[in-house]
């Protein structure tokens, strides 16, 4: 990939769009049943609310009457009701009472499709979702005990941070990591790109932590999803840790994060209380990985002017993110 080439992307690293695709929107523990919460997500104001039922439904934020703030309004039943003159809406969208006419009107809010995973809140930004929520392709269909890591905000793009993870020169330069890490690529669908690496390892402090544990190598592998959700594997023979790096768009190019600890469900009490240990694990593993990178993201302007062959892996993200469909910042239109 040449400089020319990365002047002309339409969507990597570009602050006023994005990917279509899944974003992460609170944690679900965050949303009682009868509550409801203002959300800011990729220029857009949306109303996200739990009906009786257990659901999140998340609706363009402004009232169609006057342009109220549907968050401010109330919970009833699965239906949401405007505070300023009470007009109500079904979990459908649908006006279904207008108190002072004694009738609804033919109006209708926008639903956004949402759904849950790893503990969080996801909103699909088209029409319809056409890719599963982002998930760890290890664990696919495997019911999963999570935990909330850390919550971030850097001064760069979400594609900047993710590439992060498979930049293979840093992790000798900034974590001192006396590894060789080649990765292959393979999409997993349009929306998704998975890097992998096994590498025996060196004889770094973190090495010979876990070098008891394996036998033949110490697995690294990353699923991308829109270029902004990121899955890590990472671990020994026996013992994988998983971490969901959720990423989205803030104003100006930045970046709001937030960290998934994800491990399989084990039955049982002394399941539960492994799970707690092994996601309390994951977070060091975590900590240990980004404790470097943080100062990076706060004044980095990226520019991909000289790639080496060790940039290889990058490129391919890039190109990955290029291709998928395009929508603009706020308004959610597509971008042809």
């Amino acid at each position: 990939m040449n400089a020319l080439l990365t002047s002309e992307l339409r969507v990597f690293n570009q602050p006023d769009r994005f990917v279509e695709g899944w974003y992460w929107l609170l944690p679900s523990h965050q949303l009682k049943r009868g509550q409801v919460k203002a959300v800011q997500l990729l220029g857009r104001s949306l109303a996200v609310y739990r009906g009786q039922d257990g659901r999140a439904i998340a609706v363009d934020a402004y009232c169609p009457h006057m342009g109220a703030h549907l968050a401010e309004g109330k919970v009833e039943g699965c239906a949401l009701r405007c505070l300023f003159h009470n007009w109500k809406f079904a979990a459908t969208g649908e006006c279904v009472d207008v108190p002072a006419l004694g009738k609804p009107v033919p109006v209708r809010l926008h639903l956004w499709h949402t759904a849950e995973q790893y503990g969080m809140i996801w909103l699909w930004t088209g029409e319809f979702p056409t890719q599963p929520p982002p998930f760890v392709p290890e664990l696919e269909g495997i019911e999963c005990d999570s935990a909330l890591g850390t919550h971030f905000v850097h001064n760069c793009h979400p594609n900047v941070v993710m590439i992060n993870a498979i930049d293979a020169h840093h992790f000798n330069t900034v974590h001192h990591l006396p590894l060789e890490i080649v990765f292959s690529a393979k999409e997993l669908n349009p929306n998704a790109i998975e890097f992998s690496n096994t590498t025996r390892g060196g004889d770094s402090r973190f090495i010979r932590l876990i070098r008891p544990f394996y036998q033949t190598a110490v697995t690294y592998s990353l699923c991308y999803w829109y270029g902004t959700v990121g899955t890590v594997t990472l671990g020994p023979d026996r013992l994988h840790f998983y971490i969901l790096f959720a990423l989205r768009l803030l104003e100006g190019g930045k970046t709001e994060g937030q960290t998934l600890l994800i491990t399989p469900k084990r039955s049982g009490i002394h399941g539960w209380l492994g799970n707690r240990l092994l996601l309390w694990l994951t977070q060091q593993v975590a900590h240990y990985f980004g404790k470097g990178d943080t100062r990076i993201f706060q004044t980095i302007q990226f520019n991909f002017k000289t790639p080496t062959k060790a940039d290889h892996s990058i490129a391919q993200f890039i190109q990955h993110v290029e291709q998928q469909k395009i929508l603009s910042w706020e308004t959610w239109h597509e971008i042809n």
